[in-house]
């Protein structure tokens, strides 16, 4: 039996790692820390392992599947081990270039290396690609109507607080995204932000108590039209994918925005990590506090002036006694991206979360089964 080797048990790990031992998987858990690893999953394993390169190394075997649940920067490394061994690989993050690099190596080794299966991105892009595949089955699908899509999510506190957000994680990959440039599409023509409070609008989520939220638009949204099945020839009036917050996070949030644009070079980047640790003792969750997830994917068609199709896939889901809604919602569908590798239903190469029906079904299936929330709503209905 291949085996899974799932490195790193931090805070949005533990869930879909106990999935896959509770599944009956033969798992290795490896973590720096190894009394960390026992705490999340020693009850299910005794198979863990103190995490270096050198010892993944000599364990990793032809035909296993290795998780990195850690930063981005050990992702290429541990993927270019797995084409070295045989073995293939998972992540929840962003495809990086050097990562998309590996793809022809992959493909001739007919090794699958498998990111963006996790929240955002990951659910995300399975509601677009059912929205897609919805909308080009429907009735009113014609290449010449004009398109609009939107895709917010944000993990927000379930109870609110004066800083309209708590940190699940380290806070330094909040503020070093604040930092980030941003490319989309707002009334037919390319969006480029340099800083996401020069973008902050509203949204009103179609939650079963409509609810209103800010948005902004995060990172590159660009190449995700091409990922999700639009045709080239396709009007696109909007093309967003964003990030959102508790309506007043920008108020609260205004004196941490000025001070991040001043900031540059090794003296910004030591401040960074200041106002980093201030926040995770100020406004992190408290043990057992639940947190809250929204996430909601729409795409609407406009015909001579007219909406013809409009649907919007919409989750909500809390955090409970399986840990938070963070946590779950990226962790297990890393899991079933896992199970999908080991049943040979995702092909070699680099790829991200898959637009296959079959098994987008499953996904939103778990997800289902996490969120207190989850519907397709149809505007038109």
């Amino acid at each position: 039996m291949p085996a899974i080797h799932w490195i790193g048990t931090g805070l949005s790990a533990v869930p879909g790692l106990r999935r896959l031992i509770e599944n009956g998987h033969k798992v290795v858990v490896w973590n720096r820390s190894t009394d960390k690893a026992q705490k999340a999953v020693g009850d299910l394993t005794g198979d863990i392992r103190a995490f270096s390169m050198e010892a993944i190394t000599a364990a990793l075997a032809k035909g296993d599947v290795l998780v990195s649940m850690l930063p981005g920067d050990w992702h290429v490394p541990l993927a270019e081990l797995c084409l070295a061994k045989g073995a293939q690989f998972v992540s929840s993050s962003y495809i990086a270039p050097e990562m998309r690099a590996l793809d022809a190596k992959a493909r001739a080794a007919g090794l699958a290396l498998v990111n963006e299966v996790g929240l955002d991105p990951g659910i995300d892009h399975s509601m677009a690609h059912w929205l897609v595949a919805d909308y080009r089955a429907s009735a009113a699908f014609d290449p010449a109507n004009e398109l609009s899509f939107i895709s917010y999510c944000g993990g927000v506190p379930k109870h609110e607080n004066p800083f309209r957000y708590k940190f699940s994680w380290s806070p330094l990959g909040v503020l070093k995204a604040l930092r980030s440039p941003s490319r989309s599409i707002s009334d037919f023509q390319e969006l480029n932000v340099d800083r996401p409070w020069d973008a902050i609008t509203s949204y009103i989520a179609p939650l079963p108590e409509a609810e209103s939220f800010e948005v902004y638009p995060n990172r590159d949204s660009l190449p995700f039209m091409r990922d999700y099945g639009f045709d080239t020839v396709w009007p696109v009036k909007q093309f967003v994918r964003g990030t959102l917050r508790l309506n007043g996070w920008s108020e609260a949030w205004a004196d941490v925005f000025r001070e991040v644009e001043s900031l540059a070079g090794a003296e910004g980047d030591a401040r960074l990590k200041e106002m980093s640790d201030q926040f995770w003792r100020d406004n992190s969750y408290e043990p057992g506090e639940p947190d809250r997830v929204v996430l909601c994917v729409g795409l609407k068609a406009e015909k001579d002036g007219k909406v013809v199709y409009h649907k919007t896939y919409a989750m909500d889901a809390h955090g409970n006694e399986n840990g938070t809604a963070m946590a779950q919602l990226v962790s297990v569908p890393v899991s079933l991206a896992v199970e999908a590798v080991l049943a040979g239903e995702i092909a070699p190469g680099v790829s991200a979360a898959p637009g296959d029906a079959k098994l987008v079904s499953r996904w939103m299936g778990a997800v289902g089964e996490i969120a207190q929330h989850l519907d397709v709503v149809d505007h038109l209905a």
